[in-house]
């Protein structure tokens, strides 16, 4: 729908919509899995929201504009979405398997920007690690690699 009314409004002012993210874009599958982890118990949050964007610009070398641009295409792609298996199996074929741990990572860190994991968090990283073929041990490996990062103190002598 939002795509709609992009292309509706560039017609009426005779510009061509450039879409920087397709729906085959292995960005925007996994930002939109982002964001629902980072939706499970409510809205995109501000706070949510800024880890998200310094999440995907650093982990996709994006500017602020891309960046944001990317989100709002993940917010409405995940709206839009009936289970995972469009953004897992995007990711599979776009990804090795490196590639996939990195996107469970990530999911990760979004699941602890509030510093803490819900049980609704924990059952989402477990179906779509299974999704994406990160095995048990790995999940495991990578939330207590996050955790730990998260509760490093930042100040380091």
């Amino acid at each position: 729908m939002l795509k709609e009314i992009k292309s509706f409004f560039a017609d009426l002012t005779g510009g061509k919509e450039v879409a920087h993210f397709e729906d085959n874009d292995y960005r925007l599958a996994a930002a939109a899995l982002l964001v629902h982890v980072a939706t499970l118990e409510g809205e995109l949050s501000v706070a949510a929201r800024q880890k998200l964007h310094a999440l995907l610009q650093s982990r996709f070398e994006l500017n602020d504009a891309l960046t944001n641009e990317l989100i709002d295409v993940a917010v409405a792609a995940d709206h839009e979405a009936i289970d995972f298996y469009h953004f897992t199996s995007l990711l599979n074929r776009a990804l090795n398997e490196e590639g996939r741990q990195r996107i469970v990572e990530m999911m990760w860190e979004m699941v602890y920007a509030d510093g803490k994991v819900s049980e609704f968090e924990e059952n989402v990283m477990w179906r779509v690690s299974d999704l994406l073929g990160v095995s048990a041990r790995e999940r495991i490996e990578l939330r207590h690699q996050v955790a730990d990062e998260q509760s490093e103190p930042t100040d380091k002598p």
